[in-house]
């Protein structure tokens, strides 16, 4: 499982011309969900995710997690992480795991990070729907986190 997390002044996942989800200071996780992960998998990087310290301190530091700062977070699913393109131009996405495997997956993420977080911090976009994602990157800070 891999995350890639952006620290965001803003964001908002768009559905139809719609504004479906939006936050103001926290991250947008995009999640890929590979063949073969796990429930153990989603939690570890929902914890991790959840405690991620990439908001300053006082002193200019990155050193402060959400909870700390009272941000929120938006999760989109994004089988694209698992985009492989070392041969040819058209990336292969046979890592990422089938749709029927992915979505509990992403729905244990979600559950853990509402519970880690509260319901009212966390949004996400809709599974298997095409979405429009506008960030406002801070800093810009981006981290990637995968699962053992």
């Amino acid at each position: 499982m891999r995350a890639v997390i952006q620290r965001v002044s803003e964001a908002c996942v768009m559905i139809d011309g719609t504004i479906h989800a939006s936050i103001e200071k926290g991250c947008v996780i995009l999640l890929g969900i590979r063949t073969g992960d796990t429930r153990d998998a989603a939690l570890f990087l929902a914890d991790k995710c959840s405690s991620l310290r990439v908001f300053d301190d006082a002193n200019g530091k990155m050193n402060l997690g959400l909870n700390d700062v009272g941000g929120s977070v938006i999760v989109v699913s994004q089988f694209t992480l698992y985009g492989d393109a070392q041969k040819g131009n058209r990336p292969s996405f046979i890592e990422a795991a089938r749709p029927e495997e992915a979505e509990p997956l992403y729905d244990i993420f979600v559950g853990r990070m509402k519970s880690l977080l509260g319901s009212d911090r966390v949004a996400t976009g809709i599974f298997r729907t095409m979405m429009k994602v506008k960030i406002v990157n801070d800093g810009p800070v981006t981290i990637l986190i995968e699962s053992k």
